[in-house]
Order: structure tokens, then C-alpha cells, then sequence
């Protein structure tokens, strides 16, 4: 028997057509067996493929190794993969129909829909039969093909069939299978039509063949990936089905822009070349153009969603977008035009704006290509009221159609005159509105269907939440701001009072010892003093709770005779103990203020004649402060719970700051208060201080301080 092709130039194109079916169609079925979950359906799809597998693989071998046998073989798998759709097809129509009221009349029809098919596949058998016994080549491959051409018939019959029995909602994901598989039975109608016409395959055709079956691959995911009820988990990614989508748009256009120039290169004359270039130019421009449109994307997007998946959006990637786009952490963006953005991303809108609640009214806050208004919305007006018990998306364009959709609701003029306004959604978070982004019309027209409207709502709802919270934040920060700078004031006012008593106890004795030139020159070093420490308070209040300057060597006893000798006069029996320099790390006037309300608390605690002992020592690694007053002590548990608390004292008229500002600093020096209070036998504070070098130089510990 010869070969029925005899034109071997068609030979390599077919081994690359049929070798590029070969791989994709292998991925594909390797794809579904993973993607399945088992069913009648999924396994019948998943055999059909792999019989496309066997197909493109018997061709492929034909095409490299052309032999009566391998095109015999090739015959072979042809007919079973059409076979196979067919069948396919007509499970897919049979199970349509058996959900439908009267039962019995869409089971007949399924009953002979099968006999049909039972009947192809004997008559192909019996083709086959009579193709390897005759000895008439050109007669047995006319009938061969015309059971291809009727298996073609039939399949195209099929596919009627599964459209006109679809419900209405499983007609939309079967869409896709039925224009991939009509296309190829019309090719192959074609094809064998021709075959039986002249008795022989046309080799151009025949070698298209493996590609032509491996383009039904996008059409058959599509619909599995919409028909769950195929019960095959193949998800399809829409940024691949959406980038394919536009290169291949991109190439069939310069395809025909190409075509075009070539036409006018060779009859267009003397200037064929020139205007072709010129056209292959403009035509890449225009290309350029187009695919930089955001409109132009936007329909695009539109379209893959609407055509290839069941849901318009895919809402894992929506919601990594929105979120990223709301957690931006560029200090130049602000966050309400970040979040107009985000929902205005969602629904191919080009400009927008934000409302918030500032105060009783809402005013605009940011705007992302909107226009500026200045005008304030009520909290209690009609558009917040109603989107505050409704939580509904208004649509501006529906409500102007139709009044009665949005019944009560009452547009504001400032609203009303911006013609371009569309949509307006609320920003609701723990059931309050905190305010509302206006939408501009979209690029293309967006279908504004539940699954939009859902969208919207919880996008809108995750902004609110967000806007929330950081406004709450900001409320936080402010409030311990204002904390921060009353601890200032408790401090200041206790400082302020320490130098109050002194200036009190001056007035009084001026009034006894006021023509006493040495009390006067004690009054006017306590005026300078006051004055100083006053000053410091100033610095303290401008630039915060620490010191101006780091800490320094100082001589701890001289600050500690300083301090009696100003004390003396309260307590005339105060004993002191501080002879010789003893130097620590620290800030003399802190020192000086700690000092001095250590030795007026022993004050305020003993009786005129009470022992009060301050002593100044040191050892290797310390410089040591005590003060020792045989007073009424403390409880062990205010000291171990409330002493060197912010407000907590013992005192009558006290304020509790004193004991833990000094503290504080202390512990910031790297130093520690100890207090030992015995019941009834007074109380014994002990300060450690760093000790600071001898050498006149700066010591580590103190570089390490400041």
C-alpha cells in the first residue's frame, strides 16, 4: 500500500506541529490527573486528553518515520480521539439533562445520543477492517475518512446538543469547551471532507493538525476551571491568561500589520518600500500606545475576567494588592489617598476622594485626580445617614436613573455638580461611619453586580479599620504626649515649691536680721541660687526630662555641706560627715536637688530634737550618700511597692515626685537608692553613685554615661 501522503516537503512542519502538540498536550493531561478529584466526568475528560496525547505521538512518528504502519496508527488514535470527545460531549449533555423536570424524555435522549456513539465506533472498526483487506487503495481511504467525517458530524451534533440542554447557569462554563471542540470538529470536517472528496489527505492541512488539536488546551481549562462541578481543581492564573491574552493580541496585529506592508512593498511601486516602512512605523507606534493605555488595559482585564473565569476577580491577589497599596510606608504618601487608590484600583476608576470625620461634619481630606472641595457634609445630613444604616454602595448614575432605589436619600448639591462622580462608598468600621470615598467614572463600563457591590464593601470596610486604628494611634501618641508633659510639670512644681520654702524662710528672717550685712550677702547667694535653678527648670521645660550637659566629675561632699549649711537653719542639731573630697559621676545641681529632699524628708519626719546624720564615703567601685534620722519610718510595704512610684507619699501635703525623680536619675547613672526603715527606729536611705577618677581625666564609666 502507498503512502496516502505523498508530498514528503510537509514532513518537518508536521513534526514540529505534531512534536508541539505531543508536549502540551502531556502537561496538560499530567495536570489534570493532579488536579482531579475523582468523578465520571474528570476521569472521562482526563482519558480523552490522553488519548489526544496518543494522537499527536502516532503523528509525530508518521512525520519522522513515514511508514504504511505509523499512518495506520496515526488513523488509529485519530478516530479514538474524536471518538473520544464526542463521548465526552455527550456525557456532558446526558448530565445536563438529567437534573431537568421530566426525566424520562432527557434519559431517552441521552439512550439514543449513546446508540449513536456505540454505532460510530463499530462503523469506524469496521472502516479500519476494510481499509487493511482491500487491495483499492484510494477506495478503502475514502471510507476511512468518511467515518471521520461522520465522527466529525457527530461531534459537532454533540456540542449542539450540549448547549441547548444546559442550564442556563451551567451554559456559561461550558461555553469555552464547546467553541474550542467545535472548531477542531470543523477541522477536521474540513480536512476529511477534503479526503473523501479527492481521495487522498491534503499534506498542508494534515501537518497543521497537532497544532490545531493542542489549541483546544486554554478552551477545555477555562471550562474546567469555571464547572465545579467536573470536580477538577485546575486553577488558571488570570496575570498568565491576561499577559497571553495581549501578546497574542499584540502579534496577530503586527501579523497584519506586517502582511499589509508587504502587500504595498511589492505593488506599490517606486514607493512600495517607503510606504511600508513608514506603515510598519506608524504600526509599531499605535502598538506602543494602545498597550501603554491604562483604558485599553482596563477593558482587557474586563475582558479575561468576564470570558475565561467565574468570578471577575481573583480575590488572593486583590487582596495582597489592596493590602500592600494600604501598608506603603513611603513618609510622602498620605494614607487616604493611598486608600482612595486602593478602591479605585478595584474598579478601573482613574481619580477619586475621601471624606472624614473631623469634628461634627465630614470634610474632603485628600483627593488622588480629583477636584479640591472645600464643602463640609453634616454628620447628620441625608448621604451619611443613609449609608450609615444601610452600609450600601450608592451608585449615583442608578440613583439619577432610578430615584426609588435609593428612596430617602438626598444628594448633596456639591455632589450633584460633579458630573464625573459615580460611586460613593462608606467606610464603616465598629459600626460607625468614619467617613466616605467618591469614585470617578471608570475607564470601561464595570458591571455592577453582587460580587462588585461585596467587593467593595469589604474593601471599603478594611480601610475604615484601618483608618481607625491609626487615628487612634495618633490619639494615643498625643495622649502621652500630654502625660509626658505633665510628669514635666509635677517635677517642675515640685522643684518650684523646694525653692519657695527657701525664699519664705528668707522673708522671715529678713524681718529679724534684715540690717545684718552678712545675712545680706546670704541673701542675695540665695537669690542668685534660685534664680539658676530656675533658669535650669526653663531649659529643662524646652528641651525635655534630661540634662542639658552630660554628667561630670563633681565633689560630692562639698554639695552635701552646701545642702546642710542651707538646712541648718530648720534643724539646728543636724550632723554632717563630710569632710575630705569624695568625687562621683553626675550632675552637680541633680546631685544638689537629691541631696537636698533626702535631708527634707528626715526633716519633715523627726521631732525638733530628732538625730538627723548625713555622711558622705566611699569604697573601690562607689561613692556613698547617707541619710539617717531616728523619725517615724515608713511601712515595708510602701517601700517595696509604692516609694519610688510617681504621686504615691506619706505625706500630708506631699506629691510623691522627689523620691521618684531621684530614683530615676540614679538608676539612669548607673547607680541604686537602698532605704532600710526598722520599725520605730527611723529610716536609713543609702544612694550609690559611681565613682568618678582621680586622675583629673574622664573615666570610662563616666564616657559610658554620657
Amino acid at each position: 500500500m502507498d503512502l496516502p501522503l505523498p508530498n514528503a516537503a510537509y514532513l518537518v512542519p508536521a513534526a514540529w506541529s505534531f512534536g508541539s502538540a505531543l508536549l502540551a498536550l502531556g502537561l496538560f493531561a499530567a495536570q489534570l490527573a493532579f488536579a482531579s478529584r475523582g468523578g465520571i466526568r474528570a476521569s472521562t475528560l482526563i482519558a480523552v486528553v490522553v488519548l489526544n496525547v496518543f494522537c499527536a505521538a502516532a503523528g509525530l512518528a508518521f512525520a519522522t518515520w513515514p511508514t504504511v504502519f505509523a499512518w495506520k496508527l496515526w488513523r488509529l488514535s485519530d478516530l479514538a480521539r474524536a471518538a473520544g470527545w464526542s463521548l465526552f460531549a455527550l456525557l456532558l449533555s446526558g448530565v445536563g439533562q438529567a437534573g431537568e423536570a421530566g426525566g424520562r424524555p432527557a434519559r431517552r435522549r441521552f439512550a439514543a445520543l449513546l446508540l449513536l456513539a456505540v454505532s460510530a465506533a463499530i462503523l469506524a472498526g469496521v472502516a479500519m477492517w476494510v481499509a487493511r483487506t482491500s487491495q483499492a487503495g484510494a477506495a478503502s481511504d475514502r471510507v476511512s475518512y468518511a467515518v471521520s467525517l461522520g465522527l466529525a458530524i457527530f461531534g459537532l451534533v454533540c456540542i449542539e446538543q450540549v448547549l441547548r440542554n444546559a442550564h442556563v447557569e451551567a451554559r456559561w462554563g461550558v461555553k469555552p469547551l464547546c467553541i474550542g471542540l467545535g472548531g477542531v470538529f470543523a477541522f477536521d470536517l474540513f480536512m476529511y471532507g477534503d479526503g473523501v472528496l479527492f481521495g487522498q489527505l491534503d499534506a498542508g492541512t494534515w501537518s497543521a493538525h497537532g497544532v490545531v488539536q493542542a489549541c483546544v488546551i486554554p478552551f477545555v481549562a477555562a471550562s474546567a476551571a469555571r464547572s465545579k462541578g467536573w470536580t477538577v481543581n485546575l486553577a488558571v492564573s488570570r496575570q498568565v491568561v491576561f499577559h497571553s491574552t495581549a501578546l497574542l493580541g499584540s502579534g496577530l496585529y503586527l501579523l497584519g500589520a506586517a502582511g499589509v506592508g508587504l502587500y504595498i512593498r511589492h505593488f506599490g511601486g517606486s514607493w512600495g518600500a517607503t510606504i511600508g516602512t513608514v506603515l510598519l512605523f506608524a504600526a509599531l507606534v499605535i502598538l506602543g500606545v494602545v498597550i501603554s493605555s491604562g483604558t485599553f488595559r482596563s477593558k482587557l482585564r474586563v475582558l479575561v475576567n468576564k470570558h475565561f473565569f467565574s468570578y471577575r476577580y481573583d480575590y488572593r491577589e486583590e487582596w495582597l494588592r489592596f493590602t500592600n497599596v494600604l501598608a506603603t510606608l513611603d513618609p510622602r504618601s498620605n494614607i487616604h489617598a493611598r486608600v482612595v487608590e486602593a478602591l479605585a484600583d478595584l474598579v478601573e476608576s482613574p481619580a477619586g476622594a475621601i471624606w472624614a470625620r473631623r469634628g461634627g461634619a465630614l470634610r474632603q481630606v485628600a483627593r488622588w485626580h480629583a477636584p479640591e472641595i472645600r464643602e463640609l457634609e453634616r454628620g447628620d445630613a441625608s448621604l451619611p445617614a443613609f449609608m450609615r444604616n444601610t452600609g450600601w454602595v450608592v451608585d449615583l448614575h442608578q440613583g439619577r436613573r432610578d430615584p426609588a432605589r435609593y428612596a430617602g436619600l438626598e444628594i448633596p448639591q456639591w455632589l450633584a455638580q460633579w458630573r464625573t462622580a459615580w460611586l460613593v462608598i462608606p467606610l464603616i468600621a465598629d459600626k460607625s461611619l468614619i467617613g466616605f470615598v467618591v469614585l470617578a467614572d471608570p475607564r470601561v463600563q464595570v458591571e455592577m453586580n453582587w460580587e462588585v457591590l461585596d467587593l467593595l464593601k469589604t474593601a471599603g470596610s478594611q480601610a475604615a479599620s484601618y483608618l481607625a486604628q491609626i487615628e487612634a494611634n495618633a490619639a494615643l501618641l498625643e495622649a502621652e504626649k500630654f502625660a509626658a508633659f505633665n510628669r514635666m510639670s509635677a517635677f517642675v512644681v515640685h522643684d518650684l515649691k523646694n525653692l519657695v520654702t527657701q525664699l519664705t524662710l528668707m522673708v522671715k528672717n529678713t524681718e529679724r536680721h534684715g540690717d545684718n550685712l552678712e545675712f545680706q550677702r546670704d541673701m542675695l547667694g540665695t537669690v542668685r541660687h534660685v534664680v539658676d535653678r530656675m533658669n535650669q527648670l526653663l531649659a529643662q521645660l524646652r528641651l525635655g526630662a534630661k540634662p542639658v550637659e552630660g554628667p561630670n566629675q563633681v565633689d560630692l561632699s562639698a554639695i552635701v555641706r552646701r545642702v546642710c549649711e542651707a538646712k541648718r537653719a530648720q534643724r539646728p542639731g543636724l550632723t554632717v560627715e563630710a569632710g575630705q573630697p569624695v568625687y562621683a559621676v553626675g550632675h552637680e545641681d541633680r546631685l544638689e536637688r537629691i541631696a537636698g529632699h533626702l535631708v527634707q524628708n528626715a526633716i519633715d519626719a523627726t521631732s525638733v530634737d530628732g538625730m538627723i546624720l548625713v555622711r558622705v564615703s566611699q569604697d573601690d567601685r562607689n561613692t556613698v550618700l547617707e541619710v539617717i534620722d531616728d523619725g517615724v519610718g515608713m511601712p515595708p510595704d510602701f517601700i517595696q511597692d509604692c516609694l519610688f512610684k510617681p504621686f504615691q507619699t506619706t505625706k500630708h501635703d506631699g506629691m510623691g515626685i522627689g523620691a521618684y525623680e531621684s530614683h530615676q536619675y540614679v538608676t539612669g547613672l548607673g547607680g541604686r537608692i537602698t532605704v532600710e526603715s526598722p520599725p520605730g527606729r527611723g529610716v536609713r536611705v543609702c544612694v550609690l553613685l559611681p565613682r568618678a577618677a582621680l586622675d583629673g581625666g574622664t573615666a570610662a564609666d563616666l564616657r559610658e554615661i554620657a
